[in-house]
């Protein structure tokens, strides 16, 4: 397993205001589980040199945040088998790159307020959702998504609309799903959204679940 992580919060829509607090948050996981971070901005950072992290997460990034290069990059590091994890806002990310989104697996459409709601853990064997209730009440956005990933992904939490009000997607609702692509391993949650999120202990177990899942993919080359 690699012992480092790039984590990517660049933004060129939205910007979340959680962005520091949450990569705060991964530095002392680091810190904690023994790999080291490095988190950048900087979109020549995900030019070369990919193949050195055991995953890239892209946090609460928004918009077209790669050069034409670092897409390139990317694309090669997760098909070789490198880790790729979204967090919220990343599935508002590269619109114009359709590789992107069959990464991802699924874009985003729209969101209602953010409020209290509750998520149906579908897979309770996932490193990301083991330690999480069957039933869990968290307060978010409730992202709502243009297609259903379930055909390409592992589903691993889905929402309860009925606990919420702005649902679009009906009964089967994913929220948090896994992949693999080509031989890397992807992670998505759509959490994420406010700080008070990476202080809460079930989000954080959750998120540094899923960025050590895909940390321990074959690793690229």
């Amino acid at each position: 397993m690699t012992a480092r992580l790039l984590v990517f919060t660049r933004t060129t829509g939205f910007r979340h205001e959680s962005i520091p607090e949450a990569t705060a948050a991964v530095r002392e996981w680091g810190g904690e589980h023994g790999f080291t971070v490095d988190a950048t901005e900087d979109p020549a950072a995900l030019e070369g040199g990919l193949g050195r992290y055991g995953a890239v997460l892209f946090l609460s990034t928004s918009g077209e945040v790669l050069t034409d290069r670092g897409r390139t990059a990317l694309r090669d590091y997760v098909e070789a088998g490198g880790g790729f994890v979204g967090v919220h806002s990343a599935a508002c990310t590269e619109y114009e790159w359709p590789y992107y989104g069959e990464l991802l697996g699924a874009r985003f459409a729209d969101h209602p307020a953010y409020q209290p709601g509750r998520l149906r853990v579908e897979d309770g064997s996932h490193q990301a959702t083991r330690e999480l209730p069957r039933l869990w009440e968290f307060t978010d956005e409730w992202y709502n998504f243009r297609t259903n990933p379930r055909a390409a992904a592992r589903v691993l939490a889905c929402a309860d609309e009925d606990s919420y009000e702005g649902g679009t997607m009906g009964a089967d609702h994913p929220l948090v799903w896994c992949r693999n692509q080509g031989a890397g391993r992807v992670f998505y949650t759509a959490l994420g959204h406010a700080a008070e999120a990476y202080r809460d202990p079930a989000f954080r177990t959750h998120l540094l679940g899923g960025i050590t899942w895909c940390r321990q993919s074959a690793g690229p080359g």
